[in-house]
C-alpha cells in the first residue's frame, strides 16, 4: 500500500481492528445462540419430567394425577398410552401429527420450521417395558428473536467501536509522527541553509530524542561534508589558475614576437607539461567520483607490475633530477582490490613528489599487513616538518622543504588528490613520524 507512514498504520491499525471485532462479534453470536438453545433443551427436560412426576401407573394404564401447567402460553405436553393421546394442548394439527410422530418413536428431539416450535419426546417406562410417551414443545421464537436483537445490537456496537478507533488511531498516529515531520522538514532547511542548527535534545531517552541525536549526527557529518566540498572546490579552482595561466602566458608570449625554433619549441614544452598536470589533475577527480559513487571497485592489479609502470612512468624525472629509484621486489605477488590506472594515479604523484624533494635516492617497499597491502615510498629529501604533517593533504599546500632546483613549481594537489582517491577505493595514504627523509605509505586492500 502507497501514502504517508500515517495513513499505511491507520489502514494497519483498522484492518486489524476489524478482524478482530468480526471474530468477537461472530464468536459472541455463536455463544449466545449456543447458550439459548441449550436453554430451551433444559426447559424442556424439565417440563418432561415435571409431567412423568405427574403420572400415575395402575394396572398397566396411564393416569394423570395433576393436570399438566396448562395455564402457562407455551406450555405444549401431549400424553399418549401407547399411540393413544391421554392430554394434548389446543395446537394446530400439523402440530399435532409432529408430536404423534415423535411419540411413535419413543424419543428424541425435533424443530418444526413452520410453527418454529421444538418438540422434545420422553418414554414412559413400567418394569422395562414402555407403555407410554410424554411430549413437550417450547416456541423458539422470544429465543431467536432475543438472538437476532443481540446479533443486530453487537454488530452495530463493533462498527461504532470500529468508526471510533479510527478516528482515534488517526489523531495519535497524527499527534505521534508531528514532531517527526516537523524535525525532518527542519533538518532538510537547516542542511540547506544552516549548517551549524541542531536539535541538541539532550541524551537520548525515547524514540524521539534518540531520532534527534541520528538527525544532529547526521546534520554533523553533512556540514563537514559540504564544507570540505566547498573548501576542496575553492582550492582546487584556485589552484588550477596556476597551469592555465602559465599556458595562456606561454601562448601569449609566443604570439607577441616572432621567435627562433628553439624558443617556440621550448614555450610548447611549457605548455604541453601544463597541459599534462592538468590532465592527470582532472583524470584523478572523475576516477574520485566514480570510486565515491560505486563504493570501490571489482577489479584487481598486480602491485609490483603497477609500481614498476609507475617507476617508468616517471623515468624522465629521475633522469632530470639525478635520482635512483630502488625497489625492493617482495617474495611472492601481491594483487589489491583496485584497478590497475587507479592504482596507477595514487601511486604516481607521491613517486614523484618524493623524487622531486629526494637527493640522491628513493626507496619502494611492498609488503601485505593482513587483508591491507602497503607500499612505503621514502626518500632521501629534507622530509616533512611537524608543519608538513599536518597540511600536506590539504589541496594547494606545498611544504616548505627545499626541492630540487631542476623542478618547477608545484601546484600542491598530488598528495591531497590520492589520499581522496585511496580512500575512495578503501585504502589510505598516511605520512608516519621518521627521522630522516620523507615517508609516505599507501594502504590499499588486498584482492579476495
Amino acid at each position: 500500500m502507497k501514502g504517508t507512514i500515517r495513513q499505511r498504520l491507520t489502514f494497519s491499525v483498522v484492518c486489524v481492528t476489524a478482524v478482530m471485532l468480526a471474530l468477537l462479534v461472530v464468536g459472541f453470536n455463536l455463544s449466545l445462540r449456543a447458550s439459548l438453545d441449550g436453554d430451551v433443551d433444559r426447559l424442556l427436560h424439565a417440563r418432561a419430567q415435571a409431567t412423568l412426576d405427574n403420572i400415575d401407573l395402575e394396572n398397566g394404564k396411564l393416569e394423570v394425577s395433576e393436570g399438566s401447567d396448562d395455564g402457562a402460553e407455551d406450555a405444549l405436553v401431549w400424553i399418549y398410552d401407547d399411540r393413544k393421546p391421554l392430554e394434548s394442548p389446543q395446537v394446530a394439527s400439523q402440530l399435532d401429527r409432529v408430536a404423534a410422530s415423535l411419540a411413535a418413536e419413543g424419543s428424541g428431539e425435533r424443530d418444526d420450521s413452520d410453527s418454529d416450535t421444538r418438540l422434545f419426546a420422553r418414554p414412559v417406562v413400567q418394569n422395562g417395558r414402555v407403555v407410554g410417551t410424554v411430549v413437550t414443545g417450547v416456541s423458539l421464537e422470544p429465543y431467536e428473536r432475543t438472538a437476532d436483537r443481540a446479533a443486530f445490537a453487537s454488530v452495530v456496537l463493533a462498527l461504532i467501536m470500529l468508526v471510533l478507533i479510527t478516528i482515534t488511531t488517526r489523531l495519535v498516529v497524527g499527534r505521534a509522527l508531528k514532531p517527526v515531520s516537523e524535525m525532518t522538514e527542519e533538518a532538510a532547511k537547516w542542511s540547506e541553509h544552516d549548517l551549524d542548527r541542531r536539535f541538541n535534545e539532550g541524551e537520548p531517552t525515547d524514540e524521539l530524542t534518540r531520532l534527534a541525536a541520528t538527525f544532529d549526527t547526521m546534520l554533523d557529518r553533512m556540514a563537514y561534508m559540504v564544507r570540505h566540498e566547498r573548501n576542496f572546490s575553492a582550492e582546487l579552482s584556485h589552484e588550477l589558475r596556476t597551469p592555465l595561466s602559465a599556458i595562456s602566458a606561454e601562448a601569449e608570449i609566443a604570439l607577441t614576437k616572432d621567435r627562433d625554433a628553439a624558443e617556440y619549441r621550448e614555450s610548447l614544452e611549457r605548455i604541453a607539461e601544463r597541459s599534462t598536470e592538468l590532465t592527470k589533475i582532472l583524470e584523478t577527480l572523475l576516477d574520485v567520483a566514480r570510486s565515491e559513487g560505486s563504493g570501490g571497485s571489482d577489479e584487481a592489479a598486480d602491485l609490483l607490475d603497477s609500481v614498476d609502470s609507475a617507476v617508468a612512468a616517471a623515468g624522465s624525472l629521475t633522469d632530470r633530477y639525478g635520482v635512483v629509484v630502488e625497489l625492493d621486489r617482495p617474495e611472492g605477488r601481491i594483487r589489491a582490490q583496485v584497478a590497475g590506472d587507479t592504482f596507477q594515479r595514487m601511486i604516481s604523484p607521491i613517486i614523484e613528489n618524493a623524487i622531486t624533494y629526494a637527493r640522491a635516492t628513493v626507496s619502494i617497499a611492498i609488503r601485505s599487513r593482513g587483508r591491507t597491502a602497503e607500499v612505503v615510498i621514502r626518500d632521501d629529501g629534507p622530509g616533512f616538518s611537524p608543519r608538513d604533517l599536518e597540511a600536506a593533504f590539504e589541496p594547494g599546500m606545498r611544504g616548505i622543504a627545499a626541492r630540487n632546483e631542476a623542478a618547477p613549481p608545484g601546484t600542491g594537489l598530488g598528495l591531497a588528490l590520492a589520499r581522496r582517491l585511496a580512500r575512495a577505493n578503501g585504502g589510505d595514504v598516511s605520512i608516519p613520524v621518521s627521522g630522516d627523509g620523507g615517508t609516505v605509505i599507501l594502504t590499499v586492500p588486498i584482492a579476495s
